[in-house]
């Protein structure tokens, strides 16, 4: 018999609390019909299932026919620190749909005669004046099918920048710019193109863009819940939105008002998203009111595109295809947030859906289609298709597959790290995971294709990638050094660093791409994704270091110039150093109440003389400038230890060996560390109410010298560096720099350690939780 449910008063009130913030959510939730209940509760274990295993926050999703939202629902938490669950009356920013609404209230008043299609936008926008060496015009038609030319983002007011500008400023800061290509030659998305339409309508109107699309257009299609500015109507309901980055980072989501409001700033709902997809369903109207005519929403919606595979733009709408049936779509990506927005006109039924995570495009697009299928198949009399998640690789298989591979035009690199695998090729990394029998690219960005294995060779689609031979890359190009590093804002970094003869560009946290050289301050982005062919000009210091790359006629400033490996990085320490020690002594570890191992400390170096030592809390050479070490010594567990020694053997094959920095260190120390370092910094040190792993004597941190030379090998950071340089996983320097990082977790990680999410030089033997925190100086372990 299992023990009595007791709930104090308290308890019983916060239960109550839950369950109505339960109850309440629910009643926001738009329950099926009838018919479809056993579908949605298949799709919503899916749902479940996905946004735990891709660690979502939140996602609302709804599903639209011509008489409206029939399926609504949110799933997670809008805000995961109240444990307020998300609905389908969440607020989201819903990014580039912002201009599907935007593009019509300009076909608004093309109706109504105040604007003209095919005008210039100089009749309307006398000032607005690019430069455009091409003669051909940009009108307001090639405005909202992204074929006008301009830059991607404006010099003010741009996706990055976060003052907050006017709409006319930013369009007025296109004058600073030239034109990419001849408007009307092809199709370059550009969120500068769109704030210009709205600004087109903010002229024509003279009122306030925001205002009037309130007015004009969120109004009449009854979307109460939606603004173009973050004001009392959405800031309440907003959800709580994450960032991340490849090596591993999660922040909160800024909430910064665009300056180019037309084309990303809308806040709303999926349910007010339903009334806007339910006009189109209806030919324009809105129950009796008409919000445009259905000749000119037909000509929005445009043509099927000649190649099914492809997308192409009618007047602001995507026009794609859905298992062969003509789609209008479209994505949407701002700060912490991703949006699906697509319709089957023919069909009658669509989908919207948003997640509160950066990014999350790939995610959301394959959740709001799997709920079209399962939608359409109930609707139709079919089968309902099967929603299977896919599960992580094995880890053993994953080591044995990482490597370097090529297609005979470009390199990728399949790697293993913390548990995935992951394949380092193009614009996006991607995670391999196993759905049954097959391998498939899984995560939030991406969906598909499929990957085959075979022997020192794998086949990702339709090409196959040959496993070759991982040298150490060639130095970098003496003329790039100067321009490695990082630009712009915390809320936004461009990374620029090279790998293997190449340099690349990181920007917006994930979309990587390779940049063309022109002349020794300017390259080129690739005639593909977010900047086809738009330019990065680096201006340079009297050393040779860039102060500011102006990327896409955006102004990144340099950041962390002051981050130099050849320098010991230092904090400013909360308390003096005698203070610290006053207080360590005086406390005590944390009380452990189980059984370990025994303790047998050995000393490295007598295990295997070859290992050198820089003991950096011997001296002041550290972080704190303080010596914490009597004698430059490290110990470690036997096991961990002799392990230590079998990866230095290891690596003498390669032509290096390994130089400890710490290893065992008694737990008052940690308890300095930890009272000393500012609360934002110490993701570096241990919280010693948990003790850490040098206290079991069963950490250590290194790194690798040159046999040959005897001198250390550069890393992309210095030791002990509080920086997200020293993220193992940190994309930004060279190709060698990274190169020797991997090499030295490969060779720890084949003997039993893993590397600490935050330190590339920090190792934890597995075995850790068997030994016990210990306390003992060096001079006492000496002793017995």
């Amino acid at each position: 018999m299992g023990r009595p449910f007791v709930v104090s008063a308290f308890g019983a009130l916060a239960l109550h609390i839950f369950c109505t913030a339960i109850a309440g959510a629910q009643s926001e939730n738009v329950a099926p019909p009838e018919k479809y209940r056993p579908a949605v509760e298949k799709l919503s274990q899916f749902v479940d299932r996905e946004i735990q295993q891709k660690k979502i926050p939140a996602l609302s999703i709804a599903i639209v026919d011509e008489n409206g939202v029939f399926w609504a629902q949110g799933f997670g938490f809008s805000d995961r620190e109240r444990q307020r669950p998300a609905t389908a009356q969440t607020v989201y920013r819903v990014g580039s749909v912002s201009k599907l609404l935007s593009d019509v209230a300009v076909v608004q008043l093309i109706e109504q005669g105040k604007l003209k299609l095919d005008d210039e936008i100089q009749t309307i926008l006398p000032n607005f004046h690019p430069h455009n060496p091409f003669g051909q015009p940009i009108t307001v038609r090639r405005l909202m099918n992204h074929q006008s030319g301009l830059v991607r983002e404006s010099p003010v007011g741009n996706y990055f920048d976060p003052t907050a500008p006017g709409l006319k400023e930013t369009v007025y800061s296109l004058n600073e710019t030239t034109l990419v290509y001849a408007p009307g030659s092809r199709t370059k998305y550009s969120n500068s193109a769109v704030a210009v339409a709205g600004y087109a309508v903010e002229k024509v109107m003279g009122q306030p863009f925001a205002e009037y699309m309130q007015a004009a257009l969120l109004g009449p299609l009854k979307m109460t819940s939606s603004s173009y500015i973050s004001n009392e109507l959405v800031a309440p309901r907003l959800a709580a939105a994450e960032m991340w980055s490849y090596d591993g980072r999660r922040f909160p989501a800024p909430d910064l008002s665009m300056g180019a409001v037309p084309a990303g700033n809308l806040y709303s709902t999926v349910v007010d998203l339903g009334q806007f997809m339910r006009a189109i369903f209806n030919d324009g109207m809105l129950d009796d009111r008409r919000i445009l005519s259905a000749d000119l929403l037909n000509e929005m919606l445009g043509d099927v595109p000649s190649d099914k595979k492809q997308r192409t733009f009618g007047i602001g709408f995507a026009v794609g295809n859905f298992d062969g049936q003509k789609t209008f779509e479209h994505g949407g990506a701002i700060y912490g947030f991703a949006t699906d927005f697509r319709g089957l006109k023919d069909k009658q039924m669509g989908v919207i859906a948003v997640a509160s995570l950066d990014v999350a495009n790939g995610f959301v697009k394959r959740v709001s289609e799997d709920a079209l299928r399962t939608f359409l198949a109930v609707k139709e009399g079919r089968t309902v298709p099967e929603l299977v998640s896919t599960t992580s690789v094995d880890r053993v298989f994953a080591r044995q597959v990482a490597g370097l591979y090529t297609d005979g035009k470009s390199t990728a690199r399949l790697v293993e790290t913390a548990g995935q695998l992951r394949l380092l090729e193009g614009t996006f990394d991607k995670e391999i995971r196993r759905l049954g029998e097959r391998f498939v690219v899984d995560d939030v960005q991406t969906n598909g294709p499929d990957l085959k294995f075979s022997a020192d060779q794998f086949q990702l689609g339709s090409e196959v990638w040959d496993r070759v031979d991982d040298p150490l890359p060639q130095p970098t190009p003496e003329r790039w050094t100067g321009l490695i590093g990082e630009y712009g804002w915390d809320h936004n970094t461009l990374f620029i660093y090279e790998d293997r003869g190449q340099l690349w560009a990181l920007i917006e946290w994930v979309f990587r791409y390779p940049l063309a050289e022109e002349s020794e301050n300017v390259f080129a982005f690739p005639a593909y994704g977010l900047y086809q062919d738009e330019k990065i000009i680096f201006t340079r210091d009297e050393s040779g270091q860039a102060t500011l790359a102006l990327a896409a006629e955006v102004a990144f400033q340099r950041r962390n110039a002051d981050l130099d490996n050849s320098k010991t990085f230092r904090i400013q320490p909360l308390l003096a150093a005698d203070r610290l020690r006053e207080i360590a002594l005086a406390a005590e570890p944390p009380k452990e109440p189980r059984d370990f191992r025994p303790v047998e400390l050995v000393e490295l170096t007598t295990l295997d003389p070859t290992i050198k030592l820089d003991i950096r809390y011997a001296t002041t050479n550290n972080f704190m400038g303080t010596v914490f070490y009597q004698e430059p010594r490290a110990f470690m567990q036997r096991p961990a230890a002799e392990a230590v020694v079998k990866a230095n053997q290891g690596l003498k094959q390669r032509g290096y060996g390994l130089l400890i920095h710490d290893a065992y260190r008694p737990w008052f120390v940690t308890k300095m560390f930890w009272e000393a370092t500012p609360p934002e910094l110490r993701r570096f040190v241990a919280n010693p109410d948990n003790g850490s792993r040098h206290n079991r004597g069963c950490a250590v941190d290194l790194t690798l010298y040159d046999l040959k030379t005897g001198e250390v090998v550069p890393m992309v950071s210095g030791y002990d560096e509080f920086s997200e340089r020293a993220y193992p996983n940190y994309a930004g320097g060279t190709s060698g720099q990274r190169w020797h990082r991997e090499l030295l977790r490969q060779a720890m990680e084949a003997v039993g350690f893993e590397v600490y999410e935050f330190e590339w030089w920090h190792f934890d033997f597995q075995q850790w939780k068997d030994y016990p925190i210990l306390n003992q100086s060096f001079a006492e372990i000496g002793k017995k």
